[in-house]
């Protein structure tokens, strides 16, 4: 029973990504009708040896490697421009989990929606038959939901974390500065002292620098390519003081304070949230128990007295 359950689950991917990603004309028909179409340079034997050359390559390069190619995006089926920007700025600020570019990532997400379907399926006749059909529905939603909601959750744990560190990493600076460094060697010594998501960006920034490119255009592009309000505050600040002729170390003790104001700010504001916050668990889950425990017992109580004075 299981070995014919693998060779259907084998053929029904197979057909699946036929039907997902069909080929344009049969790519190996492609190629050989290119070189029988007027190559002036290429005699009929030459073709001949050719055409052989591609009937006898490898099963991978002539059907595998076109399927991957088509779901990287390098053919005709590319994503809309608008969406992959979207998803390169969402990678960059989640910190290229994994390395994956934007186009690996688009094949990751293609093959988690493909096989988690399968494995579902195949799971649900296994251990649940008569829920098939609630099996494959989880499966589809969760292969297509999965990979988005992971890539927001590590943009929101990154943000937050670049949001609770930049404090700290101003503090550092702004000693680094004040000590007689200069503000890039003070960011070297950011990368160096800490670790974290602003050290990672730091470190790229200085890449940048070092490669040619101006501080301002430098740190405009970590200000873009992470795009956190407290981040791009500093940013802000950093070039116009570089603009203006303005002494870093003053600018970096006020970005300090000012962060750390908000910070305290936020904790204050999440504070006042919690007892409203705390109401939905009170009312649903604690005070119905705290019902249960008193009211129960006085009702059996006030049976026993009626029973009572119904005998009598």
């Amino acid at each position: 029973m299981e070995l014919i359950l693998m060779i259907l689950s084998a053929i029904v991917v197979f057909v699946i990504i036929l039907l997902i990603f069909p080929s344009d004309g049969k790519d190996l028909t492609n190629r050989l009708s290119v070189l029988e179409e007027g190559n002036d340079g290429i005699t009929g034997i030459d073709k001949q040896v050719i055409r052989a050359e591609e009937l006898n390559k490898p099963f991978v390069d002539r059907v595998i490697r076109p399927i991957i190619d088509k779901l990287s995006g390098k053919n005709k089926d590319k994503p809309k421009r608008k969406a992959t920007e979207e998803l390169k700025k969402m990678l960059a600020q989640a910190g290229f989990p994994g390395g994956l570019t934007s186009a690996e990532f688009l094949v990751v997400q293609n093959l988690i929606r493909l096989l988690v379907p399968i494995v579902f399926t195949i799971l649900t006749i296994l251990i649940f038959p008569k829920m098939l059909v609630a099996g494959m529905a989880a499966g589809i939603g969760l292969g297509f939901l999965a990979p988005r909601i992971f890539l927001q959750r590590k943009v929101k744990t990154r943000l937050h974390k670049i949001q609770r560190q930049l404090p700290d990493v101003l503090d550092l600076l702004t000693v680094a500065v004040e000590a007689g460094l200069g503000f890039d060697a003070a960011c070297d010594k950011v990368v160096e002292k800490m670790t974290g998501p602003i050290p990672e960006e730091f470190s790229l920034t200085l890449r940048h620098m070092r490669m040619g490119q101006s501080r301002r255009d430098a740190f405009k592009g970590m200000a873009d390519r992470v795009d956190q309000a407290d981040l791009n505050s500093f940013v802000s600040a950093i070039i116009q003081a570089d603009q203006l002729g303005v002494s870093i170390g003053q600018v970096l003790r006020i970005q300090s304070d000012q962060l750390r104001e908000r910070r305290r700010q936020r904790a204050e504001e999440e504070a006042a949230k919690a007892p409203v916050k705390m109401m939905i668990p009170l009312v649903f889950f604690i005070f119905p128990n705290v019902g249960i425990v008193i009211g129960v017992p006085a009702l059996f109580q006030m049976l026993e007295a009626l029973s009572d004075t119904t005998l009598k």
